[in-house]
């Protein structure tokens, strides 16, 4: 399946996860983005010297790729918690020359890398009672929580070799969103989605100036930032991802 059909195929699944509450929906929003995505950090695979740890971008040569995403978001009545489901694509490729070893196997020159992690989040939250009301529609937070799936998947190739690891991570989450509404048509958002434990920690942050071009379309520009720390099953990695976005969609 290529990138378009992954593409299409979670844009129809993240709509359908919130289309049926159409009806009862106090507000729905999808939107559709592509984010450079600069990687840096650390990846290793049962690391046994410091050598074995991969600088993302001096050893794994990778660049700012610019990849889609989609979003939905869904308000409902007061007594249920609202849904917001992201699908956030993730891979890097590159070329390097170096001698160290992934997985307990040594290579030694040059060898090509690719390291894949697809996320896909659904948070529920409620926003904080009384705050739009009491700002007239300024202001309004948001709090919840958030289930982040990661699809891990790195690997290593060099001289005929392949050593590869593969993990999918269930990740629990905090989520926060706040959004600052001076007049109908612009607005400020940003959002948070964060948890710590033992030596994993996983930190996604996104602020956004968002415009209403006419009707329910409207056009967004904005920065992510996410850092990663994963300490299981062999992985290890501290990395970082960040840039700039852009995106449109429709809210009613």
């Amino acid at each position: 399946m290529n990138c378009i059909q992954r593409y299409l195929t979670c844009f129809f699944i993240l709509t359908m996860l919130v289309v049926p509450y159409k009806a009862s929906a106090l507000g729905l929003e999808v939107a559709v983005g592509y984010w450079g995505q600069s990687p840096s950090g650390t990846l290793a695979y049962n690391p046994v010297l410091p050598t074995d740890n991969l600088d993302l971008q001096n050893d794994l040569k990778y660049d700012t790729k610019y990849q889609p995403f989609v979003r939905v978001k869904a308000e409902l009545p007061v007594f249920l918690p609202n849904i917001y489901a992201m699908w956030t694509p993730m891979s890097f490729d590159g070329t390097g020359n170096k001698t160290f070893s992934f997985g307990g196997q040594p290579f030694s020159g040059a060898f090509t890398s690719t390291l894949k992690m697809d996320q896909y989040d659904i948070a529920l939250y409620y926003s904080l009672p009384f705050l739009n009301t009491a700002t007239l529609g300024v202001l309004n937070a948001e709090l919840g929580i958030d289930a982040k799936i990661i699809n891990f998947e790195a690997s290593v190739t060099g001289s005929g070799i392949t050593t590869s690891k593969d993990l999918t991570l269930y990740v629990p989450m905090i989520y926060a969103g706040v959004q600052v509404k001076p007049v109908k048509a612009f607005s400020i958002e940003a959002e948070g989605r964060g948890i710590a434990y033992g030596s994993n920690h996983y930190y996604d942050f996104i602020g956004r100036v968002k415009v209403k071009a006419f009707g329910p379309l409207f056009v967004s520009g904005g920065y992510r930032y996410q850092d990663i720390n994963i300490d299981t099953s062999g992985i290890t990695a501290g990395v970082k991802f960040s840039g700039p976005f852009v995106e449109a969609g429709l809210s009613f």
